[in-house]
């Protein structure tokens, strides 16, 4: 059932991405692609993971026998504890990121999942989200051209 929740959450997203993809102003002069590439191209990922989460839960109820049918239990809850914790904490890094900055933003949304995820291991968890959140800013901005919140941080 758990799968089923992230493949409707992912479709959401999905569906909020390309809507706010086209809010983003075009230019009639400068890259033919338009600042819109990029994001549609997330955006269609994000259709196609959709899609191939789908197709495991369809194949998943074909080869499955009955008996191995699991029973509504504890279990189902904890697994929409975690997708409900999980989207609350997205939300809440969406309403911080303009006022933080991508880059301490994301450091703290990914150590705070990472740390609930990958329980125990905070020097691995630490340099990851840090390494992430760094490198991903500077090939944004820097390679790309793309402008992301600087935040707090003024560089």
């Amino acid at each position: 059932m758990a799968d089923r929740v992230i493949f409707v959450c992912i479709l959401i997203l999905a569906g909020v991405y390309f809507y706010a993809t086209e809010k983003l102003p075009s230019l009639e002069i400068g890259d033919p692609l338009g600042p819109k590439a990029f994001p549609r191209l997330l955006g269609i990922l994000l259709v196609v993971t959709a899609g191939i989460l789908l197709y495991e839960i369809v194949r998943r109820r074909k080869t499955a026998p009955a008996s191995d049918v699991p029973s509504r239990g504890p279990a189902d809850r904890t697994s929409y504890l975690i997708v409900g914790g999980v989207t609350i904490w997205t939300f809440l890094y969406f309403l911080v990121f303009e006022r933080l900055g991508y880059i301490i933003a994301t450091t703290i949304y990914l150590i705070a999942l990472m740390a609930f995820l990958n329980r125990g291991k905070w020097t691995a968890n630490l340099v990851t989200a840090i390494a992430f959140s760094i490198g991903s800013y500077v090939m944004f901005v820097k390679v790309l051209g793309v402008n992301l919140a600087p935040g707090i941080l003024t560089f």
